[in-house]
């Protein structure tokens, strides 16, 4: 019963699906019930072996290889022989369940059995059957099959000879699938420098009876804004104009191409930045792909001393509460330490980890979980 028990809690931890993952490979065992007119002696027997499985196809029905073997089987006659069977099957995922994965399988077998009599011969098999795996760890899962496998018979006219096979066992999954990119677009100023103004217009008047006091190209008797700087980008009534609208004048704006509707601050720099920074599975380490948005962000930041950033890791809701929310926190102070790394002063920087809290998309598909497994970074005017 306590075994039960902890399985139970193993299977409501449930962090990770085998379809995230391109390959698993699953040792099983399991239980061959056969019909009598086989002659072997009981109505069964055991059986083991290994499933491969390829996830990284771009079908929903993804290939699986199959290897099983029984030993010393009785016949009714006293002898006794090996059975060795090999498959390649189509294996079609069907919806979640929370932590079950349910599945549907089916295809095609060679069946050699090792002393052949005339009930009892190798030859093809058809097979079909459903299972489910539930997962317990990041990469291992419980997997439970049972399968109907028909073999041609050649003693009894091509009528089949029929098993039910019942197998449990477990998956590991291996082999990270790469990231699907999230469709927000990216703030300018975390991949590029700003983009430098453009020189102001000057505008030569051969007329000396209209001016131009404030010098920014627009005569005064069309200047409805005529103390604008000297120098200043200016619209055709002479007034300063907000480029990326968000309700920043261009004089103002150091970050002048941020996304309309952003919230900003007073220098228009944006308030909040998602930062794509790809991490080691499981880990807090950063992968090499990831430098040159780290490498844009420490730029703005060494440029522009007067801001503090906020480094904020979130995680998907998959594992346990206190595990997301320890590596969140992990992998918030690498991406501190790798900007101070590019020259940031440590003063201008912190770490926040948040778990899962604040999910940006569904964590119940793989892509809302991929968005939900992020940085950000809060930009705050010191």
């Amino acid at each position: 019963m306590k075994k039960l028990l902890l399985i139970s809690a193993l299977l409501a931890g449930a962090l990770l699906s085998a379809q995230d993952k391109n390959y698993e490979i699953s040792p099983m065992i399991g239980y061959d019930y056969h019909e009598s007119s086989l002659g072997f002696k009981d109505n069964g027997y055991f059986l083991g072996g290994l499933e491969f499985q390829i996830n990284d196809v771009k079908s929903v029905i993804k290939p699986e290889f199959s290897l099983f073997i029984s030993e010393g089987i009785d016949y009714t006659s006293g002898a006794t022989t090996r059975v060795v069977r090999g498959a390649v099957n189509g294996v079609y995922a069907l919806k979640e369940m929370g932590s079950f994965s349910p599945f549907v399988k089916g295809g095609v077998g060679i069946e050699n059995v090792s002393t052949q009599t005339a009930q009892s011969k190798s030859g093809l098999f058809l097979d079909v059957g459903i299972g489910a795996k539930v997962n317990f760890t990041q990469n291992l899962a419980l997997k439970l099959e049972a399968i109907y496998l028909g073999k041609v018979a050649q003693h009894n006219e091509g009528i089949l000879d029929h098993n039910l096979i019942a197998l449990l066992g477990f998956t590991y999954s291996f082999g990270d699938k790469a990231p699907k990119s999230i469709t927000r677009p990216e703030v300018v100023i975390v991949v590029a420098p700003p983009v430098p103004e453009p020189e102001p217009v000057v505008i030569v008047v051969p007329v000396v009876i209209d001016g131009d006091d404030d010098k920014d190209g627009v005569l005064n008797s069309k200047d409805s804004c005529p103390k604008t700087l000297a120098g200043a980008i200016v619209d055709t009534k002479g007034c300063n104009v907000d480029t990326d609208g968000d309700g920043v004048l261009n004089t103002d704006d150091i970050c002048p191409s941020t996304i309309a509707g952003e919230a900003v601050n007073s220098d228009g720099c944006p308030k909040t930045v998602p930062l794509n920074i790809n991490f080691e599975n499981n880990s807090d380490q950063i992968k090499s792909t990831s430098d040159a948005q780290i490498q844009a962000y420490a730029t703005f930041l060494t440029k522009y001393t007067n801001y503090s950033a906020q480094i904020i890791g979130y995680t998907d809701s998959r594992g346990s509460e206190s595990y997301n929310q320890a590596l969140s926190e992990k992998r918030a102070k690498a991406v501190v330490a790798a900007l101070i790394a590019k020259g940031v002063n440590a003063k201008q920087l912190s770490a926040l980890g948040k778990g899962e809290a604040n999910p940006i998309a569904d964590n119940k598909t793989a892509e809302g979980r991929a968005q939900n497994r992020r940085i950000e970074a809060k930009l705050t005017r010191n």
